[in-house]
Parts: structure tokens; sequence; C-alpha cells
């Protein structure tokens, strides 16, 4: 097991037994692709969003919020292009049944001394090109080959000739021939409205929340006194019937965004300042929440993979341990949607500029990131394992403005009524601000590892000197482990400083 592999799958046990993220319905096997958030999962995740918020949102003069329904008029879909257009190329192993995206399976022809010895295929990864290269030589090996191996040229399943098909060995059972051509798949989950159940009552889960920005916007603009440039901001759930769910939480088929749509005048000469004002903005913020600067990246999207009305994309990326993937797309639009909703409802979207003095359909840049995988990067980001005196301890180092618990509080001994009566004084003033634990169980150092591996950055001891002595308590720090001797009301100044809101 490579180094990589290895750590993801410390992260995901941590979270399991530690209530961060549970496989949904588990006692009945699971549901591929769908996850429960545990105690501290929901603290996590609310905090992530509070944050968000307070940033994009209440810190600011030109957005507003909007919460709109995860079922719509399916008019809204067929306006967006999502009925007929929101699909993946699937490919399917006729003998495991096992099912890919054709654009993430990669596949190579095996050349030896110019001769042809047979195909590899190999799923998308940031060592695909290593692996795939080590199944190059154990096929060379096999059959005996002793001449050069020519240099691997991967492409994927969905750009090859038809003709190439039967050549290429399935990734489940390596037996050529076996996977079909690729075919489009809708990812929108379809359901029913009303008792009925027929093509009249079909409707759809969102598979994006966009959407109810664009079909608002209307609404917005005549109740929200509001002006160009100006954004409206969701948080919200969206559901997609992904092909190959993967990588724990970072592709599933439930997950939430934190989406903004910023409508900007038109012209050409507008958006990209605005576009790379959005992808700074953004930047900056990950880093408030503790995502180190040299984890993140920027991916610019080619001319020719943006969507046809796209003007531009960059997304944020972030080095998890399985590659460095995607964490935000920030996409210039142009005026796409709100043209195409103008269209479909009949009914007229366009704004009167007082600055330009004219009417026009605004165009939009949109930040759009995933809760589930800012959480993901935020645990990957917040693990580490460190010696303490010389004992080994788990630590999730979380910035405290996220951290799901604040503060522990300990009394130094259980069997004292004047440390316990202290301590639970303080865990209840403590309790009107954050979220804090109180623990009394165990030797001291034993309770210090236990808030470590949950993230609690402070931890507050109360002892013998806090009653009968000068009455102060000590406070340690997680990350340092160093531990100081404070007045109450010292410690509550400092703890007011350090975490923030």
């Amino acid at each position: 097991m490579n180094k990589e592999n290895s750590l993801i799958e410390d992260i995901v046990s941590l979270a399991k037994r530690r209530g961060f993220v549970f496989q949904s319905s588990e006692i009945y096997g699971g549901l591929n692709g769908f996850f429960d958030y545990g105690p501290l999962g929901v603290e996590l995740r609310k905090n992530i969003k509070d944050a968000w918020w307070n940033d994009m949102v209440r810190k600011r003069d030109d957005i507003v919020g909007l919460d709109s329904s995860i079922i719509m008029n399916p008019k809204v879909w067929e306006a967006s292009g999502h009925i007929d257009g929101f699909t993946d190329p699937m490919v399917d192993c006729k003998e495991s049944k096992m099912r890919y995206r054709a654009d993430q399976l990669f596949v190579a022809e095996v050349v030896v001394d110019g001769e042809s010895i047979g195909w590899v295929s190999i799923l998308e990864s940031e060592k695909m090109e290593e692996d795939a290269l080590a199944m190059a030589e154990l096929m060379k090996r096999k059959a005996s080959k002793q001449g050069t191996l020519s240099i691997l040229s991967l492409q994927s399943y969905d750009e090859l000739d038809p003709s190439i098909y039967p050549l290429v060995p399935s990734p489940a059972t390596g037996k050529p021939g076996s996977l079909t051509p690729p075919r489009e798949f809708n990812m929108m989950f379809e359901t029913h409205v009303g008792a009925l159940r027929d093509a009249s009552s079909t409707c759809y889960l969102r598979p994006e929340t966009a959407q109810g920005i664009f079909a608002n916007f209307k609404n917005i603009v005549d109740t929200g006194r509001v002006k160009i440039p100006f954004g409206i901001a969701q948080i919200g759930k969206a559901f997609r019937n992904e092909i190959t769910p993967r990588n724990f939480i970072f592709r599933s088929r439930e997950f939430e965004q934190m989406e903004i749509e910023y409508f900007i005048p038109p012209g050409d000469e507008v958006w990209p300042d605005y576009h790379r004002e959005w992808i700074e903005v953004r930047k900056k913020w990950f880093e408030t929440i503790g995502l180190p600067p040299e984890l993140l990246g920027e991916q610019v999207h080619p001319k020719e993979k943006l969507a046809h009305y796209a003007r531009a994309c960059t997304d944020i990326t972030f080095k998890f341990p399985f590659g460095e993937q995607e964490l935000e797309g920030i996409a210039a639009r142009g005026n796409f949607d709100l043209a195409q909703h103008q269209a479909k409802s009949g009914k007229s979207l366009e704004i009167f500029d007082e600055n330009l003095k004219e009417k026009y359909l605004p165009h939009v840049i949109e930040p759009s990131v995933g809760v589930d995988r800012t959480f993901l990067a935020v645990l990957c980001s917040a693990f580490s394992i460190d010696e303490v005196e010389g004992e080994k301890r788990t630590v999730l180092r979380f910035d405290p403005r996220i951290a799901p618990i604040k503060v522990g509080v300990f009394p130094l001994v259980k069997n004292k009524p004047e440390l316990v009566e202290r301590s639970r004084s303080i865990y209840h003033k403590l309790q009107k601000k954050w979220n804090v634990v109180y623990d009394q169980g165990g030797a001291i150092g034993r309770r210090y590892r236990r808030i470590d591996e949950v993230g609690v950055p402070f931890g507050i001891t109360v002892d013998f000197d806090s009653v009968e002595g000068d009455r102060t308590i000590t406070v340690r720090d997680r990350d340092t482990t160093k531990q100081e001797r404070m007045s109450e009301d010292e410690a509550m100044a400092y703890l007011d400083q350090k975490i923030g809101f």
C-alpha cells in the first residue's frame, strides 16, 4: 500500500471512529455514494457553511441570500439544457457488471520493439502513468518479450476509435473486449409529484443549486434593492446519479453546494477582471479556514473543454492524498442562463442599469464550491501524527474558527467537589458562546489525547490552585501543547481573541 492510500484510509477510519462521517444506512450494507454526518461532522459542516455565509454574504454589501426548493418545475431543466445535455459517457463491463465513466478510463497500447503485445486500461488517478507502466512491464514479462518497451501514450476511452474497443481489457477482469462502447447517461434523479405517476408528473431532484438562483432572478431584483454588480448566494443540497462515486465524500451522489451567481454588465472587456477578482477572493478564503496555500492551486480549463456558453472557467484545486483535484470552480457563464429562462418563460429578465442608463441581460461570474469537498480538504489538512513526551498522538489541527468543539474543560480529579463545581461553572459560561465539552474521566493526559484527536484547539484544566490558591486556571494549546496559567477573565478574553465568531 502506498503512502497516499494509507493516509486517506487513516483519515476515513478516524472520520468513522470519532463520529465525523458514516456510510449511509450502514446497518443494511450502505448505499454507494451516500454518507451521513455524525455529531462532530455536523458541527464541522455547520462551521464551514457559517464561515462562508458570514464572509461571502453578511460581510459584503453586494450579495444577498436565497434558499430555493430542491424540486422545481421541470421546465427549469428544459431551459437550462439539463434534460437533454446533463450526461456523462458511461461504459459497462459485461462480465463483472462494473460501470465506469468513459472519460475517467484511460488506455494505452503496449508496444515492444515496434510490435503490439496488447493494451492496458486504468482508472484516472494521480499515478496512472506510473501504474500503467508497471502493468505494461508485467505484460511484457508474461509475453516473454526481451525488447524495448515504447513510451506509453494514455488516452481516455471515449476518445478511442471504435475499432479499438475489442482490444481493450476491462479494469475489473483484465479480459479484452468485455467493455461496452460509451453511451450517454443522464445524471439527474427522476421523481414524480402528485398522486398520478405518468409523464405529466415527472420532476427531478436538482443537480445544482444555480438554476434556482436564475429562476428567482426577477424576484430578487424586484424585492432586494440590488444594483449591478451584485450577487445571489445559496447553500443547498444537490443530487447527481454519478456513474462512479469515489474517494470517500469527494464525489458522491448527494452533496451540498455553496454557490454565488455574481451579476455584472455585459461586454468582453468587463468579465476578465471580475473573474480574476473572484479567484483571488476565494483562494484567500480557503486560507482563513485552515487550508495551507501551498496545497492550493489553479487549473484553467482549455477553451476546447469549456461549455459552449462559457467565456472561461478556472478551478481552485487542492492536493488531496489521492491527487490534486478540483475544490471550487469559478466560471464566467455569460448571460446564457438568464437568456434561456427568459426565452422559455416568456418573462423579461432584463435589468435597468442606472449607471449605463440602459436595459440588458446581465452576465454572470459563478464561484461554486462543494461543502463536502471543503470538509474533506479541511480534514486532510488538519490530520497529523506527532509525538508528545515520547508518546505518539493523532491530532486534527483544525483552525479554531471551524473546529467542531472549541474548548475542553477538565477538573484535575473527579472526586473533589470543589474542583468539579468550578469546572462546571466555567463549562456553562463557555457553553453560552461555543460548542464545548466537559470530561472528568481518566488521567488528564488521556483526556488531552481524546480532545486532540477530534481537533479541540484549547483545553482548560481546573486544579487545586484554581480553588485554594491564586484561583488561576490552566489553558492548554492543542498544537504546541504549551500550558499557561491565567485568571478566568484572562482566559475568556484569550479564547475570544483566538476563536473569533
